[in-house]
């Protein structure tokens, strides 16, 4: 591999690596600054499904670019690094506005970074403890963001890494055109 291929092969891998860090600071500072106090109701069920729809969007337009991309594997890693963190602060900001709506939700009252603690120690089915889910309604969607978790885990990820495949295999394909 020539010196010029080797320096543009880092610029691509490190261009990857920018917008995944760039897509979580993002999600991230938009969790912490989209105004979330408003009253728990039907808003609060459709920032959620909205979430989740744009979390499905998101994961099936992020397929068809990882099997056209010329760099695969990265675009996987790319495409999990936006994917789950919004997946995420999707169930940290639900948590939040029930949280401050029913304060007696959950064991203690939680702040944004509480809200955000415990949607992760869920995904990661560690479960610390120190914050539960106390009524019916927080249980529910404590229970829904399992099953979720599972999905997102099993699913999507062999989804991902299927996509993967295909561009591995299209790539090998061209390598071996003449044409191309």
């Amino acid at each position: 591999m020539s010196l010029s291929n080797d320096r543009q092969r880092r610029r691509r891998v490190a261009g990857h690596v920018l917008r995944s860090v760039a897509a979580t600071a993002v999600l991230t500072g938009l969790y912490y600054l989209v105004p979330l106090d408003r009253e728990v109701g039907a808003g609060t069920i459709v920032m959620l499904l909205t979430g989740l729809a744009v979390f499905g969007v998101l994961i099936t337009r992020q397929v068809s670019a990882i099997a056209r991309s010329e760099y695969p594997r990265l675009r996987a890693i790319e495409a999990l690094a936006t994917a789950v963190p919004l997946f995420l602060v999707v169930f940290a900001a639900v948590y939040f506005s029930l949280s401050k709506g029913y304060p007696a939700s959950f064991t203690e009252p939680l702040s944004r970074t509480d809200a955000l603690y415990f949607t992760v120690t869920v995904f990661a089915t560690v479960g610390f403890g120190d914050i539960a889910p106390a009524s019916q309604a927080s249980r529910a969607l404590t229970t829904a963001q399992m099953v979720a978790d599972l999905i997102v885990v099993g699913v999507v990820a062999k989804v991902l890494f299927g996509a993967v495949q295909v561009g591995l295999r299209r790539k090998g394909a061209d390598a071996d055109d003449p044409r191309s």
